[in-house]
């Protein structure tokens, strides 16, 4: 058997897997995926059906298999099993507690099919694997946080917040319309229209203290979470420059990217490093401030203003 007819075969086991995993799988999807025609989509779907799987298509829609369809229990190789050991540990410690515990349920699910020599696997390596984040990503009395979240997104329904924001004294309670969640710079945010603004927000979940399902719907369309953090990409920017010193330079280097870092030269026993930023009133000079006393801003000068402001403050209240 050729090379080209074994990976053909796997395509079309792995075509047929994925249509069992979704209710709709376009055309274009599955061309992505294997990085294939559509043409050779469309001849791997019709050797499908020719196999016997009832197929259902519709023109611009997508196909989806037959109510009722299943394959006999999946087979997993060595490294896919061994791929849900670190998935299972970043579940453990990066969602919240109620959606853990779902996902420690399906994983007891998947590995009843794994064959004796994989189930060795999972438990060698089981014990010998551990995550901790480096931040507390939810409040522990509220454990169901990520879970009412999923349940509004997927149903359209309001949820209601009790929320302490950084800049506010006191908690606020608020409605909102969650548009979607994404996990950066070690926080997970949800994204969503908040009726006491009457805009968009985004809100870490580590600071809420309080949620809540209600049964109000959605009262507009939102879009993609992805159209809207590119909105938040393509707001108008400042240039800021920096002056770091060489030794401590290259520890920030795993969080400048989320501050809009750009380019950096070196000058002497110095790193000149430029960034473009639009949250000149939070987020760039309060973390700069974690390095502050090794650095010195170039440009501009609200920058400078700022940092003035934010130490002067912390001054009066030692």
């Amino acid at each position: 058997m050729g090379l080209d007819t074994v990976n053909r075969f796997d395509r079309i086991v792995a075509i047929l897997v994925q249509l069992q995993s979704k209710r709709i799988v376009k055309a274009q999807e599955l061309a992505d995926r294997f990085q294939v025609s559509l043409r050779t989509i469309y001849r791997d779907i019709r050797t499908l059906e020719a196999s016997g799987v009832p197929i259902v298509s519709e023109a611009g829609v997508g196909y989806s298999i037959m109510e009722g369809y299943r394959l006999p229990p999946v087979m997993f190789t060595r490294e896919e099993a061994g791929s849900f050991v670190a998935a299972e540990k970043l579940m453990q410690k990066f969602v919240d507690k109620s959606l853990g515990n779902y996902h420690q349920s399906a994983m007891f699910k998947v590995k009843s099919v794994l064959r004796g020599s994989e189930k060795d696997w999972i438990s060698a390596l089981e014990s010998q694997i551990t995550v901790d984040p480096s931040q507390q990503l939810f409040n522990e009395n509220i454990p169901n946080a990520l879970e009412i979240l999923f349940e509004s997104i997927a149903e359209k329904k309001q949820v209601f917040l009790k929320y302490h924001s950084m800049q506010s004294e006191n908690p606020t309670e608020r409605h909102i319309e969650a548009v979607g969640l994404f996990h950066e710079n070690n926080f997970w945010y949800v994204l969503g229209f908040c009726h006491y603004r009457n805009d968009y927000r985004q809100f870490r979940t580590d600071r809420m203290l309080g949620i809540k399902r209600t049964p109000h719907p959605f009262s507009r369309e939102h879009g993609s979470l992805d159209d809207h953090l590119n909105k938040e990409v393509n707001r108008e920017k400042v240039r800021i420059k920096i002056l770091v010193d060489k030794g401590v330079a290259r520890y920030i280097g795993s969080s400048k990217k989320h501050y809009g870092f750009v380019s950096e030269k070196i000058k002497d026993n110095k790193v000149e490093m430029t960034f473009m930023s639009s949250d000149l009133e939070h987020g760039f000079p309060r973390w700069y401030l974690m390095f502050g006393d090794y650095a010195e801003i170039l440009e501009p000068e609200s920058l400078k203003h700022r940092v003035r402001d934010i130490l002067g403050k912390a001054i009066s209240k030692l």
